[in-house]
C-alpha cells in the first residue's frame, strides 16, 4: 500500500517544485500582452473595413480577431492569479526580517566614467569628503579625454578599461574594489554629477538589510526636473523592474533598473561577480540584479536623489529611442536568457 502510495506523493511534490521554480506570472503578463496586442489589431483593422471599402470581406476576420484576443488574456490571467493568489506564500522570502549591521561603516567608492573630463574632479572631491569613504577608485572606460588625469589629480586610484562598454567598466569597477580590501561594503556610481555622495547615508541606513542597496530614481520630489530621464525613460524602466519583479516573485521590489548608484557588500559581490558577463553593454544593470536574485541575494531599493549630468549622455538616457532598444533588450535578457543579447 505505501509502495504504491510514494510515487504519486513523490510526482506531486515534483510538480509542485517545478510550479514553484516557473515564473507564471511573469508569463501570465507577457501572454495577456499579446492577447492585448492582438485585440487592438483587431480593433484597428475596422478602418480599412470602413474607409477601404473592405467591410465583406474582412469582417469575419475582424470579428474572429476581436473575439479570439480573449483566450491568451483570460490564460495570462489564470497564471498571474495562480502564482499571485496560490504559490507566492511558498515563493516569498522565509524567515525574519534581516537586520546585519555591518562592523565596519566605511565604504570604498568606485567610479565608471567615460569622457567625464569636465566633471569628474568635483565627484571625485566630493565622494572624497564624506566621512564614510575610505577610497575612491575611478575606472576610465577608454576614455579620450583627460578623464584619468583629472580623477588622479582630484585624489582618485584610476584604472583604464580597454574594452568598450558599460558592463566591461562596471565589472571593472567591483573588480578593483574587491582587490582594494579595506572595507565591506562597495558603493558603484558614476562621474558625471548625476548623483550625490550625501545620498551614501541613505544607502548605509539600508545595509543592514540587504546584500545589494539599489538607489531608486522613482521618487518624484528626489528628482531634479532638467535631468535627462524623460516620461518615457522613467516609466520605461518602471516596467522593466516590475518584469524582472515578477519573474523573482516574493524576493525584492524592483522599480528602477537603469540607476547606477547601489552598494554592496564585499561577501555578496565576491561570489557573485565570477558569474557575471561583462560583455553586456547597456542592458548590464538589469543583468546584475537577474544573477543576484537568482543567487539567493537581498536586493533591497532606496530613493535617492537624481540631477542634471554634466555634459552630453553617452548610454541609454541619450534619446527615447535608445532608451526602447536598451529597454527591449533588457525584457529579451529577463524573459527568453541573457545569452540572447550578450555580445
Amino acid at each position: 500500500m505505501n509502495a504504491t502510495a510514494t510515487p504519486p506523493l513523490g510526482l506531486t511534490r515534483r510538480v509542485f517544485a517545478g510550479l514553484l521554480r516557473t515564473p507564471l506570472l511573469l508569463y501570465g503578463m507577457l501572454i495577456s500582452g499579446v492577447g492585448v496586442a492582438i485585440y487592438l489589431f483587431g480593433v484597428l483593422l475596422v478602418f480599412p473595413r470602413y474607409f477601404l471599402g473592405l467591410n465583406a470581406a474582412l469582417r469575419p476576420l475582424n470579428e474572429a480577431i476581436v473575439w479570439y484576443s480573449g483566450a491568451p488574456v483570460l490564460i495570462g490571467v489564470i497564471l498571474a492569479c495562480i502564482d499571485l493568489f496560490v504559490l507566492f506564500p511558498f515563493k516569498r522570502r522565509s524567515g525574519p526580517m534581516r537586520n546585519d549591521p555591518p562592523r565596519d561603516p566605511m565604504v570604498t567608492v568606485a567610479l565608471t566614467a567615460y569622457n567625464d573630463e569636465a566633471s569628474i574632479g568635483p565627484v571625485v572631491a566630493e565622494f572624497k569628503r564624506h566621512p564614510c569613504v575610505r577610497t575612491v577608485i575611478v575606472v576610465s572606460n577608454n576614455s579620450h579625454d583627460r578623464t584619468l588625469e583629472r580623477a588622479r589629480a582630484a585624489g582618485a586610484l584610476v584604472f583604464d578599461e580597454p574594452l568598450q562598454g558599460y558592463g566591461q567598466c562596471v565589472w571593472r569597477c567591483w573588480s578593483e574594489a574587491l582587490k582594494h580590501d579595506e572595507t565591506d561594503l562597495i558603493v558603484l556610481c558614476e562621474g558625471d554629477m548625476t548623483f550625490r555622495a550625501y545620498d551614501i547615508d541613505k544607502l548605509l541606513a539600508y545595509a543592514p538589510h540587504a546584500d545589494i542597496v539599489n538607489g531608486t530614481r522613482t521618487v518624484e520630489m528626489l528628482r531634479d526636473n532638467l535631468t535627462q530621464l524623460s516620461t518615457f525613460m522613467y516609466y520605461g524602466n518602471l516596467f522593466v523592474g516590475k518584469l524582472l519583479e515578477a519573474k523573482h516573485l516574493g524576493k525584492s521590489t524592483i522599480t528602477d533598473v537603469g540607476t547606477t548608484y547601489k552598494l554592496g557588500r564585499r561577501a555578496a559581490i565576491a561570489p557573485l561577480l565570477p558569474a557575471l558577463d561583462p560583455g553586456l553593454n547597456l542592458e548590464f544593470n538589469a543583468y546584475f540584479f537577474d544573477m543576484a536574485l537568482r543567487r539567493g541575494l537581498v536586493v533591497v531599493e532606496c530613493p535617492i536623489t537624481f540631477h542634471p549630468r554634466a555634459g552630453a549622455s553617452k548610454g541609454g538616457n541619450a534619446s527615447n529611442g535608445r532608451a526602447l532598444i536598451v529597454g527591449l533588450r533588457m525584457c529579451v535578457g529577463i524573459v527568453l536568457g541573457w545569452r540572447f543579447v550578450s555580445r
